[in-house]
């Protein structure tokens, strides 16, 4: 196995978390946005306002986007077994 494979094991892994965690990190910040902006306007200043809402989007968000997440990492793990089954 040379420097160049492994690396590119490495890129491959880090773009798979990429890939994974984004839709939900995005939806959770996106929520968290609106939910600050509408604490500003309203001057409503309650913690439990802004978590909330943003545990019910990820969760959500990892109900729709479940399938997806587990078959890029499905697929992830099977091209390293087939790499490690090769050497």
């Amino acid at each position: 196995m040379t420097i160049v494979t492994v690396l590119d094991i490495i890129r491959e892994a880090f773009m798979t978390m990429i890939i994974v965690a984004g839709p939900t990190l995005i939806i959770a910040l996106v929520v968290g946005l609106l939910i600050s902006i509408l604490q500003a306007t309203t001057q409503l200043q309650e913690q439990t306002l802004s978590f909330v809402p943003k545990i019910l989007a990820v969760v959500v968000s990892l109900i729709v986007f479940g399938n997806f997440m587990l078959n890029a990492l499905i697929g992830l793990t099977q091209k390293i077994f087939e790499m490690i089954a090769a050497l």
